[in-house]
């Protein structure tokens, strides 16, 4: 029996390396989108596309892997919350990943067109969205409920600073009508950006539930 459960706990070891390896791939695939972003450059953009695949490969050996564990021992408690809580993880990763996508595509366009005037606003939303993930994998990681509040305070920034960004390039758009294109796939970077704050609160939200045992989805900013 207990030969059983130390393997058991091994593999839920195991799982924990692999949800940490996909959280690196995707923190990888935004700073590199952001940093394409930025600096208009299409050929890094091009890479965290490439990059993809591997995020969703992780995706899949993950969840086949942690669907075994529940299915085959049956954890309770703090072993069963954390299994969930790892399945919930890796979706909000994969997703945070898509946004890395969205945001090189918009970059690879953007980078044809001529460049958008220096946007400072636009520059701490990415510093933002990339804290935001990192604080949230970081609370993954250690287990950490006052890392994983904090993300979750954090939010109310990103989803300004996405509001502000909306409003000031649709003034570019009335002002600016060859600028159109332009304008519309900044605001939709922005929009991509304030989906990673999003998802990274999630995960936030995903480690309060594993050491708490408590589900605070929509409401971790009061918890």
């Amino acid at each position: 029996m207990i030969r059983k459960e130390t393997h058991f706990h091994q593999q839920v070891d195991e799982l924990k390396i692999m949800i940490l390896q996909m959280a690196a791939y995707v923190e990888r695939a935004v700073d590199s989108a952001t940093r394409a972003l930025l600096d208009r450059n299409a050929e890094l953009a091009e890479r965290v596309i490439e990059g993809d695949a591997r995020i969703n490969q992780l995706e899949n050996e993950i969840d086949e892997f942690s669907l075994q564990l529940l299915v085959r021992d049956q954890p309770m408690a703090r072993d069963l919350r954390f299994i969930t809580g790892c399945r919930r993880a890796v979706i909000d990763l994969e997703r945070a990943g898509d946004e890395a996508v969205n945001i090189a595509e918009k970059t690879i366009y953007l980078s044809k067109l001529t460049p958008t005037p220096h946007n400072p606003m636009l520059e701490e939303l990415v510093s933002t969205a990339k804290d935001m993930l990192r604080v949230a994998v970081e609370a993954l990681q250690e287990e950490n409920v006052e890392k994983a509040t904090d993300v979750c305070r954090m939010d109310y920034k990103a989803d300004d600073l996405n509001v502000r960004i909306l409003k000031k390039t649709m003034d570019d758009m009335v002002t600016e009508v060859t600028g159109v294109r332009r304008a519309v796939n900044t605001i939709l970077a922005a929009r991509s950006l304030e989906r990673i704050g999003d998802l990274s609160t999630n995960l936030g939200e995903t480690v309060i539930f594993i050491v708490k045992g408590v589900s605070v989805k929509h409401n971790c900013q009061r918890f």
